[in-house]
């Protein structure tokens, strides 16, 4: 779906390291602001457990998982908004993404530079935060002064009441706090989406520790939760130089080993990647046949021929019905057939909201 998440944070806060970790897209990580200078693009494997269990039942000859895009961003700077640094650029970047990981330095390390001097993860999102803020400031007041003379008219009332919205924008930017928490209906964030505003972007904080503190955290990571604790953002703990030493194990026993003897379950870039993915909104169907298995990325929401849709427009177009099983009934009954003989493949026409998880097969006629 070409859906994106944008890692941003200051330089030298580990945004690279674990780009690096993500995708095979190598980002330069080094010791200096602005290694990265143009933004890096990366589409990464969405881990999905249920994908493996499929391909052991149907035993396809190929396997194709779902994914998401992630882009490295050049880091910022205080005076982004007025063009200092690389600001002009990197809000240019994260204007084209559709979320935001939002990563903060919480490790000490003489050998890594802060750009600011000392460690305060706090310090820094609010550095990051009012440069955006700043930004949309300008959007909004631009998008004003475009509406304002048809909206006092009278005359117009799609420009009033898009001059209102604007205003409920204006006074909450201007309170210091991010556009996606402003009191704004759903239908009327119509009137802003021309403009994209940067901090309306759905948000992850991600808290770079050190090994000691990637399983309890620490008072960095405490602060983190506490300045963001009416923001309704989620926040993960990762040890980026960790890891990136997972990553370079060749095999995957010696990674599974190097977990167990640090206590962790998984990688930590798999549980982000799979808040990430939930940050969009995504959700996943799957097609299960001898030629394919196959997750498919959807929006949550979407309806039965939506869904098909992202397969091919024609299937859309054309949508008759879909054959539907619930996941966990396929890998109950082990087989599309015996789903069927026990009366757990359903037939669902063009208003089935489609669960995530459901694999679907879909009849149609163009």
């Amino acid at each position: 779906m070409g859906l994106q998440c944008g890692i941003v944070g200051l330089p030298n806060v580990g945004k690279s390291t674990l780009f690096n970790c993500l995708s095979n897209a190598k980002a330069q990580a080094a010791n200096f602001p602005f290694c990265t200078i143009e933004p890096n693009v990366g589409v990464i494997t969405v881990p999905d457990e249920r994908l493996n269990a499929l391909e052991n039942l149907v035993k396809p000859e190929r396997v194709v998982p779902t994914t998401v895009e992630i882009v490295d961003i050049a880091g910022l700077v205080k005076g982004a908004s007025k063009g200092e640094g690389l600001g002009n650029q990197f809000l240019a970047n994260i204007r084209e993404t559709n979320a935001i990981l939002h990563v903060l330095r919480c490790f000490e390390d003489p050998n890594v530079v802060h750009v600011e001097g000392n460690v305060n993860p706090v310090r820094d999102k609010e550095t990051i935060d009012y440069e955006l803020i700043f930004k949309d400031l300008e959007s909004i007041d631009k998008k004003i002064q475009r509406v304002e003379k048809m909206a006092k008219t009278g005359q117009d009332k799609e420009a009033k009441k898009a001059y209102d919205v604007l205003m409920v924008y204006k006074k909450h930017l201007e309170s210091g706090q991010a556009a996606r928490s402003a009191s704004v209906i759903e239908e009327d964030k119509k009137y802003i989406a021309d403009i994209h505003l940067l901090t309306a972007k759905p948000v992850m904080y991600v808290c770079n520790v050190d090994e000691a503190s990637v399983l309890t955290g620490n008072k960095y990571v405490d602060a983190v939760k506490e300045a963001v604790k009416d923001e309704q953002a989620e926040v993960i703990l990762i040890t980026a130089a960790m890891e990136a030493e997972i990553a370079s194990l060749e095999s995957y026993e010696d990674r599974q080993s190097f977990l167990q003897d640090i206590g962790l379950e998984e990688p930590g870039v798999n549980k982000l990647i799979k808040s990430a993915y939930r940050l969009l909104n995504l959700s996943t169907y799957f097609t299960a046949g001898v030629k394919e298995v196959r997750a498919w990325t959807i929006t949550a929401g979407m309806t039965a021929p939506q869904a098909a849709g992202v397969i091919h427009t024609d299937f859309e177009r054309g949508f008759i019905r879909a054959e539907v099983i619930a996941y966990n009934d396929f890998v109950k009954y082990g087989s599309e057939a015996a789903c069927r003989d026990n009366g757990k493949l359903r037939i669902e026409g063009k208003e089935y909201i489609v669960n995530d998880g459901d694999v679907m097969h879909f009849r149609f006629n163009v």
